[in-house]
């Protein structure tokens, strides 16, 4: 599957002049094509369609083959290619993915793979949970991350003992990826329930950058 003819002969093509810049932007960790997300949108599109013709499994081994490639983009790739399919996976499938999340780590995929597993957490609550679970009880900080903003999108539908129990856990973890998650998250529910996120944050000791965060509607 890795070696499908689709997967061997996509190649994304970049300006030169962007690589640089984009490169400095993600801290100088990756090397970049130079493809901005419109163009890489563009460029990918016949084989975002063509991954609806074949299997999950194969779905899931060009995403594996994407993420072995050096440039940033093609991890890129690799995510759409799962938010372009998430309806078909099954939660088997989309813990199956769970590696990809933890390899080449830095907010943007991580941020990327939370938009493929909100969604599915969104559809279905029996699935939400079995998601939350496995993500809140990781000793990674990205996945946990994942579990603090699982349901940025949920809006009323929002599982607040999910969310109480993730920011609880890692109130106290100095990480500065862990705490923006955590203001991010309640600065989100806010824009739903103001007097919620003003009560907990009042109830409980968080982080600076927590409030802050968490904060930026309400404080308006």
């Amino acid at each position: 599957m890795t070696n499908s003819p689709q997967i061997s002969r996509f190649q994304l093509v970049g300006e030169p002049a962007n690589a640089a810049p984009m490169a400095k932007y993600m801290k100088n960790q990756f090397l970049f094509v130079g493809v901005k997300t419109p163009a890489r949108l563009a460029q990918s599109k016949a084989l975002l369609h063509a991954s609806l013709q074949v299997p999950t499994t194969a779905v899931m081994a060009w995403s594996q083959a994407l993420y072995r490639r050096p440039e940033r983009e093609y991890q890129y790739v690799a995510i759409d290619l799962a938010k372009h399919n998430w309806r078909r996976f099954s939660v088997a499938e989309l813990l199956a993915l769970r590696p990809l999340v933890v390899a080449k780590t830095w907010w943007d995929t991580v941020d990327a793979w939370r938009v493929v597993y909100g969604r599915a957490a969104d559809a279905e609550p029996a699935v939400k949970r079995q998601l939350f679970d496995v993500f809140e009880a990781s000793a990674n900080l990205w996945e946990r991350r994942i579990a603090l903003d699982l349901q940025l999108m949920s809006k009323d539908q929002t599982d607040l003992s999910m969310l109480q129990q993730a920011i609880l856990r890692d109130r106290e973890t100095p990480e500065f990826f862990i705490q923006k998650a955590i203001g991010w998250a309640l600065r989100q529910y806010s824009k739903t329930d103001p007097q919620w996120v003003r009560a907990f944050i009042s109830g409980h000791q968080l982080s600076k950058l927590a409030v802050r965060e968490g904060t930026k509607y309400i404080d308006r």
